[in-house]
């Protein structure tokens, strides 16, 4: 018989509530853009729709390892999120401005 994943949790430590939140965390906070999207509650159809394009190139997009900033800004803000270029150094990290301005370029990427 199946138990609810409340009653589980229930009867967890909180020393091992906080390791699965944590790794839960962990796992969010990185994640290639099928993922991100299917994590969004979206489907590929969905986010064409949004994105004016045909489904086919959502797909080819989500599996590309070499796209536009401007065509990933747009896909990420079409699922309501917002792109931000960090460049990390030892010494700290700079947010990138350069891209602030794109807008509509390299949509069909």
């Amino acid at each position: 018989m199946a138990k609810k994943f409340a009653e589980l949790r229930a009867r967890m430590s909180p020393e091992s509530r906080a390791r699965a939140t944590a790794k839960a965390q962990a796992l969010l906070a990185e994640m290639p853009l099928d993922e991100l999207r299917q994590a969004r509650g979206l489907s590929q159809k969905m986010l064409a729709e949004l994105l004016h394009v045909q489904q086919p190139a959502i797909a080819k997009l989500e599996k590309r390892t070499d796209i536009y900033i401007s065509t990933l800004r747009s896909h990420i803000e079409a699922m309501g999120g917002q792109l931000d270029v960090i460049a990390r150094f030892p010494d700290g990290d700079v947010r990138i401005n350069t891209f602030s301005d794109l807008t509509g370029v390299g949509e069909g990427d």
